[in-house]
């Protein structure tokens, strides 16, 4: 698994993505022309985030190759699972997924998910990455994450964490934080980064980790202090601010990450065929350059080597969601 740049951070990116969905129609074969009308893509977000964006221009760039249209369709609601769900229950060897983190984290938070990822989805690919950005108000006083650790230490439970949601991964990546440094805090969520960014610059909350592409602007505008990234090296949007693991915590390497997937079932060929198009795709200067207008990296990856990430992506969110008990909703 490889981001498509060439920078070291690129290269140490370690992502997975979230895709596809449907079962194949008991009358459809791999001998059927494939395919036999227009690729549908679920995305199971509001359209206007990265997920959203990135599926939009794969299926632009995707679609002459194919020969046909690929429509993008948004089903958000329920942290992805509603979304997520109807591409399992396609019953459709025509409707894709593209996804994040929560495909493998809401089967721990909810016992009553239906889906399962490795029953119901084939992989593609990786699609993209982007780091999580550990920041606090730009009038706190905090300036490094020994800052945060010694107050929390020193008062527990008191130092609030802001997140966009129970169980996303910017909550996860907060209590990973908590477990890893050894203190208490306190998690607070919001309905989303865009209601939680007012309380962060204001100071409301003491701390979140927001997403790379909403940190820069408010960030260049001296409105918030970032104070660690979580990718294993410093970033060159960031400069001057540190990786975790040159802060003191050694294992709080996170990406947000998106990837393509189809249902269960689907002809081998056509497989084949999609994780050709996508690569090609990613490579592209063109989607390279309108990736990074949306502040996400191109991540490039084997479709074993996507079953790989999305089981150790399932096994290390769902231990954070069990020990420290988390509960969806």
């Amino acid at each position: 698994m490889h981001a498509s740049g060439h920078s070291p951070r690129r290269r140490a990116v370690l992502v997975a993505a979230l895709a596809g969905a449907g079962s194949v129609p008991g009358s459809l074969h791999a001998s059927d022309a494939w395919p036999a009308r227009p690729v549908r893509i679920i995305v199971p977000f509001a359209p206007g985030g990265p997920a959203d964006g990135s599926a939009r221009v794969l299926a632009e760039a995707m679609a002459p190759a194919l020969g046909q249209n690929i429509v993008v369709e948004n089903r958000p609601g329920a942290g992805g699972m509603i979304g997520i769900t109807a591409a399992a229950q396609a019953k459709d060897a025509h409707t894709l997924l593209m996804g994040s983190t929560s495909m493998v984290v809401t089967p721990a938070l909810n016992p009553n998910v239906t889906y399962d990822v490795f029953r119901d989805f084939d992989p593609i690919g990786m699609v993209s990455a982007q780091p999580l950005v550990l920041v606090v108000s730009a009038a706190a006083p905090h300036r490094a994450v020994a800052d945060l650790i010694a107050e929390a230490r020193a008062n527990p439970g008191r130092l609030s964490f802001g997140n966009s949601g129970n169980g996303t991964l910017a909550h996860l990546t907060a209590e990973l934080f908590a477990m890893q440094a050894g203190v208490t805090i306190t998690s607070v969520p919001y309905k989303g980064e865009s209601a939680l960014l007012p309380d962060l610059i204001a100071g409301t909350v003491g701390a979140g980790f927001i997403n790379l592409p909403s940190v820069l602007p408010q960030a260049r505008a001296g409105k918030l202090r970032a104070i660690a990234v979580s990718t294993a090296q410093p970033i060159a949007e960031l400069p001057g601010v540190p990786a975790f693991k040159s802060a003191g915590i050694a294992n709080l390497e996170v990406q947000g990450w998106a990837a393509l997937l189809a249902a269960r079932g689907i002809p081998a060929e056509a497989l084949a065929r999609l994780e050709g198009l996508l690569a090609t795709a990613l490579a592209s200067e063109a989607v390279k350059k309108r990736f990074a207008d949306f502040g996400v990296t191109p991540v490039t990856s084997t479709r074993a080597g996507l079953t790989d990430y999305l089981k150790s992506e399932a096994a290390r969110w769902g231990d954070v969601v069990r020990s420290r008990g988390i509960k969806g909703g």
